[in-house]
């Protein structure tokens, strides 16, 4: 039976219940263990994860008597019932000093049914319940130290779930075991009610109801038998069947501890430990998180992660197992060496796995969707440093190091993907998100490949332009929820005074330019509502009257939508129309995200994808030359990203109009739906390095120009990029307010000194380029290495559309002095 079963389920086969309980005859657990291996895999590549958490013990208190537990005491053996607040908040403010990110309040059942003390300590504190006091302790937690809260209290009702959703992104009840056996006299489980298999069982089910991310698992060694385990495994597979809800299944050893009945009974060995771990992962499949706790098994975690677990569970800095005090956690660097040699990289993560915390509104109360998208990545994943797009904080080191570290062990289906795209060959959708998940060695190896790409297609030449950028008001009706540069009435957010440029600031603003090297100026604003497409065209008569010679990069395809609609012509003549007034090439710019469902929630009244495309395609069709660009880090996940890069190498594929691409990675400080609580602070380091290698990936051959943001990225971390393909600085711009407004800290200019500078740091051949990547004249050049400091800017009011505001910060509104006052 067993071959044949495990061939199945290598091809995908679910594992019936009847088959499930087969594998209790079959003894051959590194057999089991290489099927599970492979499984596991298959869900979560080359990760293992773990929690940085902080153990708080609320009370040792408990209606039971476990024949097994230490952790549960009598009240005279306790200094006090209860933790008080204030305790507990010691614990959790010196575990986020750590880096911790989960408070696990652990505690015996609803002691106050037993103990007087307990009643009377409750009833001192001006609370109903164990339950009750639990709810104020994590809520103390979760607003004054931001640790989330993860609560085992036990068995709960549906009540209970509810008012403890509101303060816990995560609950968990070990089932431990279904078998209504060892709950019999003589069993480890007689004398304790709330450990009847069905009470628990329906725990499990009305946290499904609830829509709570919940942890279980099993106990084994405590007298249970291989089937019992394996009915109990099933019991919890039926619960997440039906909702949904269990984000991980623990299988926890049994060890003995002096002072309890169970003090003498021998421990399962490790062929038991592995055993089952590998049965639980065939029973769940590849896709179901596996934990086994590293403190009971120092030693042997290698063969634990064959056997299939991707999760060691909360490990804690600061505070013991209280559970099993005995056995101590081990330290986190030699917990990420361990993993390592078992060929897995070691990651943090949330109390709340990664696919609930990207699921919010489904799987999280409403009051906690802030505290957790502040704190995760695109893929649920926590932010583990304090980087962020224009932000001053340095990248972190051990990210700059992976960039240029040899990878050691590189997952076989990242190989394969690379090697596509080394032949040229179209990466698919799912190769494309595969490459975005990259970690460890994984990720070394995309970004290396990325730049082995750039030096096939670039050699050792890096380029960047001298430029000015000009955005001519910043009076806008749209209301973009990720920008915080639109001023008028309609707009979001009014940092700033709203202004529209007088034609003669625009021309003095580019004489200037062509004064100090510049060979460009980038041209956009808002679209003004008395715009027409008149407007545009003016804007191009006033540049071109003063400096003939300077190439107009200007309009992002929705000013050209919105220019063409107001002159009643189609988009192509309106093109034209623009190309004979003296527009040079078009900025890639108000893609944001093309993908309809992001666009929907952060742009809604903006050109949708397939429009935005079209103009493009319409620019290229006219004999414009155009960047393309992704804005990336708010509310859309990895799958857009890579939908997003398909959609440019297929609009590439059929013009070869985009010059370049550029990633624009979202600066969260001042921009609105950050603002209200509903987007992350931008990628992390790890998150924009790979949207450049991976950019680099799938869209060669066809766009050889991978540009880096130094506005965004900040100068260490455009240096990084050119170790992961990128081969362009983009421009020096002199003025940038677009992302200033948004909150970025990294200035208005790099002049063309510092970008040589910063490019022969990193070995590389600077060249300065025109907006195409031609070539420069050398007065050009010599001009721009001796620019002249600029002179204060003029932005011409605009008066008409200035109002008494309100400035929104973190879901309160507060009211401004009339911005015409400051």
């Amino acid at each position: 039976m067993s071959s044949g079963l495990l061939a199945r389920i290598l091809d995908g086969h679910h594992v019936s219940a009847d088959e499930a309980r087969s594998l209790a005859d079959v003894d051959d657990t590194r057999a089991l263990a290489d099927v599970a291996a492979v499984l596991r895999d298959r869900g979560f590549a080359n990760v293992i994860t773990y929690s940085k958490k902080v153990f708080i013990p609320l009370t040792h208190l408990c209606r039971d008597v476990c024949h097994y537990c230490t952790f549960a005491q009598v009240p005279r053996k306790l200094k006090a019932p209860y933790m008080t607040i204030e305790e507990v908040l010691e614990v959790a403010r010196q575990g986020a000093q750590l880096g911790c990110k989960e408070a696990l309040f652990t505690l015996g059942e609803k002691p106050e049914l037993r103990y007087k003390a307990a009643r009377d300590a409750l009833a001192e504190m001006g609370y109903e319940s164990t339950t009750a006091y639990l709810r104020a302790a994590a809520e103390a937690v979760l607003n004054e130290t931001g640790l989330l809260p993860h609560l085992n209290p036990g068995n709960l009702t549906a009540q209970e779930l509810a008012d403890l959703k509101a303060v816990s992104p995560s609950m968990g009840i070990m089932l431990e075991s279904a078998s209504d056996r060892l709950t019999e006299k003589g069993m480890p489980h007689y004398g304790s009610p709330d450990k009847v298999p069905a009470v628990r069982l329906e725990t499990l089910h009305q946290a499904g109801v609830a829509q709570v991310p919940f942890t279980s698992g099993i106990l084994i060694g405590i007298g249970e038998t291989r089937l019992e385990r394996i009915d109990s495994l099933l019991a919890i597979r039926d619960a997440h069947e039906a909702h949904g809800h269990i984000q991980e299944v623990i299988v926890q050893n049994f060890r003995a501890k002096p002072e309890t009945k169970m003090a003498q009974a021998p421990e399962p060995d490790l062929n038991e430990l592995l055993w089952t771990i590998a049965v639980a992962r065939l029973i769940f499949g590849p896709h179901m998180s596996i934990q086994a706790p590293p403190n009971l098994s120092p030693g042997v975690l290698e063969q634990i992660v064959h056997a299939g677990i991707n999760d060691w569970g909360g490990v804690s800095p600061l505070t013991p197992d209280f559970v099993n005090p005995e056995a101590p956690w081990p330290h986190l660097d030699e917990l990420a060496r361990e993993t390592a040699v078992a060929g897995k990289y070691l990651t943090e993560r949330l109390t709340i796995y990664p696919a609930y915390a990207s699921d919010l509104d489904r799987w999280v109360h409403a009051d906690l969707h802030d505290n957790v998208v502040s704190r995760i990545d695109a893929e649920g994943f926590p932010r583990t440093d304090n980087w962020c797009p224009g932000d001053p904080a340095p990248p972190p080191k051990d990210l700059l190091e992976a960039v240029i570290n040899t990878p050691r062990r590189v997952s076989a289906d990242v190989s394969l993907i690379l090697d596509k795209a080394a032949n040229e060959e179209l990466l698919d959708e799912a190769e494309v998100v595969r490459l975005f998940a990259a970690r460890g060695d994984d990720f070394s190896a995309v970004v290396q490949a990325a730049d082995a790409l750039r030096q096939k297609m670039n050699g050792g030449t890096v380029t960047y332009a001298v430029n000015r950028n000009i955005n001519y008001t910043n009076i806008c009706y749209f209301k973009c929820q990720f920008c915080a540069f639109s001023k008028g009435k309609l707009s979001e957010n009014l940092r700033g005074r709203p202004y529209d440029l007088s034609h003669d600031e625009i021309a003095r603003r580019v004489q200037e330019a062509w004064d100090r090297g510049a060979t460009e100026v980038c041209m956009q604003g808002g679209i003004h509502p008395e715009y027409t497409g008149e407007t545009y065209v003016d804007i191009l008569k006033t540049v071109k009257g003063a400096v003939p010679d300077m190439h107009v990069h200007a309009f992002s395809p929705l000013e050209v939508w919105q220019g063409a609609a107001t002159l009643d012509l189609d988009v192509t003549t309106y093109l034209e129309m623009l190309k004979e007034a003296g527009l040079g090439t078009l900025p890639g710019t108000a893609a944001e995200i093309l993908d309809d469902e992001v666009r929907a929630i952060i742009c809604p009244d903006k050109i949708n994808t397939d429009q935005w495309l079209d103009v493009m395609r319409r620019a290229h069709g006219v004999g414009f030359r155009t960047t393309a660009t992704i804005m990336y880090g708010h509310v859309e996940k990895p799958v857009h990203w890579a939908r997003h890069l398909m959609r440019v190498r297929d609009l590439q594929r059929e013009t070869g109009g985009f010059t370049e691409f550029v990633p624009l990675p979202f600066v969260h400080m001042e921009a609105p739906m950050y603002l209200k609580g509903r987007a992350r602070k931008g990628p992390t380091f790890r998150e924009a390095l790979l949207m450049h290698s991976v950019a680099r990936l799938t869209l060669h051959p066809h766009i050889s120009n991978i540009q880096a943001s130094w506005v965004k990225m900040g100068h260490e971390g455009v240096m990084a990029c050119l170790n992961a393909g990128c081969n362009d600085l983009g421009g020096t711009l002199m003025n940038e307010s677009i992302s200033r407004a948004a909150g970025t800290e990294h200035g208005q200019e790099t002049s063309p000194v510092r970008m040589v500078q910063m490019i022969k740091s990193a070995n590389r051949t600077p060249r300065q380029r025109n907006t195409v990547y031609g070539e420069v004249r050398r007065e050009r050049e010599r001009t721009a290495l001796r620019a002249p400091e600029l002179a204060p800017i003029i932005n011409t009011p605009a008066r008409k559309y200035e109002r008494k505001s309100t400035k929104l910060v973190k879901n309160e509104l507060i009211d401004l002095k009339d911005v015409s006052g400051g």
